[in-house]
């Protein structure tokens, strides 16, 4: 870990709720907002986090699966994530939802009108605002779990 934890603290609740309140229990808020109000697909959600994930290098977030009224993704799953382009697992909003956020988190600059017109025919605006503020959760929360190594401790509350 990067960061010193006082004996008999929780890493998480230590860095994210005490050491910089104002700011680490907002982030906190969001970022498990983003899992209680999204009304995106479980799949979509999934590719695109799990993408997040990998990108990152966050151990505890390629390892967690989304659990929704007991529905998780397939086992087989990430590897499908990984296999994005070509994998016959993924339709054409799954297969999107990984793409843009490899996309977002290492090429944002390069979000052409192609893409968006490929965007734009299988999600609505709603959707696509939903997924860039969720795919940016996950691209700073998970990024900033594993630089200052707090993925290998990370727990979410409730899990």
């Amino acid at each position: 870990m990067n960061i010193d934890i006082p004996e008999g603290k929780d890493p998480i609740s230590y860095v994210w709720g005490e050491m910089v309140p104002g700011i680490g229990i907002a982030a906190s808020k969001f970022s498990l907002a983003v899992y209680s109000d999204t009304t995106l697909g479980l799949r979509e959600f999934e590719a695109a986090r799990l993408r997040i994930a990998q990108i990152n290098g966050c151990l505890f977030c390629q390892d967690y699966r989304t659990d929704r009224d007991g529905q998780k993704v397939e086992i087989g799953f990430d590897q499908a994530v990984t296999d994005w382009r070509t994998t016959d697992a993924f339709d054409d909003r799954t297969r999107l939802a990984a793409e843009y956020a490899e996309r977002y988190a290492v090429d944002h600059h390069n979000l052409d009108d192609e893409f968006w017109a490929r965007m734009t025919g299988h999600y609505t605006q709603a959707e696509i605002v939903e997924l860039s503020m969720c795919i940016g959760s996950w691209l700073a929360f998970g990024r900033l779990n594993h630089v200052l190594g707090l993925d290998t401790v990370c727990v979410l509350p409730g899990h």
